[in-house]
């Protein structure tokens, strides 16, 4: 018992998702796809990134133990 009203919603739910018609920012998308931003990123392309899990990371620094 008690399945009806939740089906109800889900399936009012899935209605207005599947009938509505989302506002898209088309200019936006086509920034995105392009590979332009306006944002730049934080990181640069070419900066090194380290993973603190590696095991074998201080092997090639030149440093010998």
């Amino acid at each position: 018992m008690g399945r009806g009203r939740a089906k109800a919603k889900q399936t009012k739910v899935a209605r207005e998702l599947k009938y509505s018609t989302p506002d898209t920012d088309f200019a936006a998308l086509q920034r995105e796809l392009s590979g332009q931003s306006s944002n730049s990123h934080p990181h640069d392309e070419d900066e090194k990134y380290e993973d603190p899990y590696d095991p074998y990371a201080d092997e090639d620094d030149g440093y010998r133990r």
